[in-house]
């Protein structure tokens, strides 16, 4: 995977190798692998056998890593899988510019959409992971990244719609859209992992949730931001169970539905030369929202 970002660092295994040694020795000789990944803002590395790593790519995933550490430990014990434990905090050094953190390794696979094999186990699993992170109730939340209202993203997402003309739908990728944007806005806001991507979760050999990863978009939003598994991982099946189990009304599915869009309509035309799991992911919720969304009369 070629660099993502301007001004994206240099991250090695020399580099972690030397940053390990310099500030937690008593993890100096511990071997070192990078983690294969599709995410876009951390790399992510396994040291030893019983941690990982987190470095920022960019300077936008500093806030990340110092929130994580910050507030993971108090979010672990109310939720009802697990998620990462925090284990040390690392400084910028040997020309590396930004702190970096280690975290305990949880085993598990990542989730695939298209490769679901408990569609309902999963879809009850993640249901109850987000019932019980909306009542948390932790004073001082930070405003969860992409939470607030869904015409903060609609430039952007107008934008990309341009630049797929020709590669999608677009007609009726506006369309679901415009939706959205019509849709009632939630009346209160809750806490919300807010970027619930394949990506972000472990699942066990029995496609079980073992685990909810990166949290760096944590925060208090609008709880329909947790309803993209819907489209981004779960079939028919399971999304109609994750929404049942989820008591989703007309107007929150449909912001889930624009919020999971939005998502992979920004996601495709940035990432489809430098990150092919992202860029397949964003085709795959585009695909399943246009599929889903009824055909006007005109193109039947």
């Amino acid at each position: 995977m070629g660099r993502m970002h301007a001004n994206e660092a240099l991250i090695d295994d020399e580099l972690l190798l030397r940053l390990v040694a310099g500030q937690f020795p008593q993890w100096s000789g511990l071997p070192v692998s990078e983690i294969p990944s599709s995410g876009t803002v951390n790399a992510m590395y396994r040291l030893g056998d019983s941690l990982t790593v987190r470095l920022p790519r960019i300077a936008g995933g500093v806030s990340d890593i110092e929130k994580e550490f910050e507030w993971l430990p108090r979010l672990a014990p109310l939720l009802p899988v697990r998620i990462p434990t925090p284990i040390a905090l690392g400084e910028p050094a040997d020309g590396y510019p930004w702190p970096w953190l280690v975290q305990e390794w949880i085993p598990g696979s990542i989730a695939v959409a298209g490769e679901v094999r408990e569609p309902v186990g999963l879809a009850e699993d993640l249901a109850s992971f987000v019932r019980a992170f909306r009542a948390v109730d932790l004073p001082g939340g930070p405003a969860a990244y992409r939470g607030g209202p869904l015409s903060s993203q609609n430039e952007e997402t107008r934008k990309a719609l341009v630049q797929l003309e020709g590669w999608i739908d677009t007609g009726i990728a506006l369309a679901a859209w415009e939706s959205a944007l019509a849709a009632t806005p939630p009346t209160s806001l809750s806490w919300v992992h807010a970027d619930l991507m394949p990506s972000n979760l472990l699942v066990t050999d029995e496609g079980r949730v073992a685990a909810v990863i990166d949290f760096a978009t944590a925060g208090v939003g609008d709880p329909a931001c947790d309803l993209i598994p819907a489209w981004n991982l779960l079939p028919a099946a399971g999304r109609h169970v994750y929404r049942e189990a989820l008591e989703v009304d007309d107007d929150a599915w449909v912001r889930g539905c624009g919020r999971a869009l939005s998502m992979a309509l920004i996601q495709l035309p940035y990432y489809r030369n430098t990150n092919p799991g992202i860029a397949a992911n964003a085709q795959h919720v585009i695909n399943e929202v246009i599929a889903n969304l009824s055909v006007p009369p005109d193109r039947k």
